[in-house]
């Protein structure tokens, strides 16, 4: 991933005994949610403006979740957690908000972003926090992922601002939408 330092698991599978299972399996599985609908935004984005000036910087940030997304179909294999069975949604939501936000221009599609990057970055830092004060050592690797993601995030919320995102007609509008979206869609994962 984006940090260059790699993320491999020793195994396809991790021992399971002492570990907190359900809390792992949430874990997993709204990130495995999150990343394949951030997959999905960023394909709706690049839709509508792949050919445009912000095309490369968009493709740039979409090679970066095709990894996080990867990385996360792994884990669902070595943890053995299943997907949130609202993947279907999340393929046409993720991809509706994209090219819609898209279709709002360069300053629309960071907006969302911008809107997107920021809940999920603050997500990530709440799992942190549940990781280390559970067992920090026990879930070394997986906070090590975490933790990297969650600093790729930031990285495409800043991108988003650096492009305008908060030029954006009635952004607060709509970074407020996005995110009691991006709320909602993590909250289901979580337990559906």
């Amino acid at each position: 991933p984006g940090g260059g330092a790699s993320l491999r698991l020793c195994s396809t599978r991790v021992a399971q005994e002492g570990i907190n299972k359900p809390a792992i399996d949430r874990i997993i599985r709204v990130d495995h949610a999150g990343e394949y609908g951030a997959n999905r935004i960023y394909a709706g984005q690049m839709a509508v403006l792949g050919r445009s000036s912000v095309g490369p910087v968009i493709q740039q940030m979409w090679n970066q979740e095709k990894d996080h997304l990867k990385k996360f179909n792994e884990l669902m294999v070595a943890y053995r957690v299943r997907p949130t069975v609202l993947l279907p949604f999340w393929n046409v939501a993720g991809f509706v908000l994209g090219a819609g936000s898209a279709l709002l221009g360069k300053k629309g599609a960071m907006a969302c972003t911008v809107a997107v990057e920021e809940s999920i970055s603050e997500h990530y830092n709440n799992q942190i926090r549940t990781l280390i004060e559970e067992d920090p050592e026990k879930y070394k690797e997986l906070l090590q992922v975490i933790k990297q993601f969650r600093d790729d995030e930031q990285d495409h919320h800043n991108i988003g601002l650096e492009h305008d995102a908060e030029a954006t007609p009635a952004y607060s509008v709509l970074k407020t939408a996005i995110q009691l979206g991006c709320k909602a869609a993590i909250f289901l994962s979580q337990r559906i």
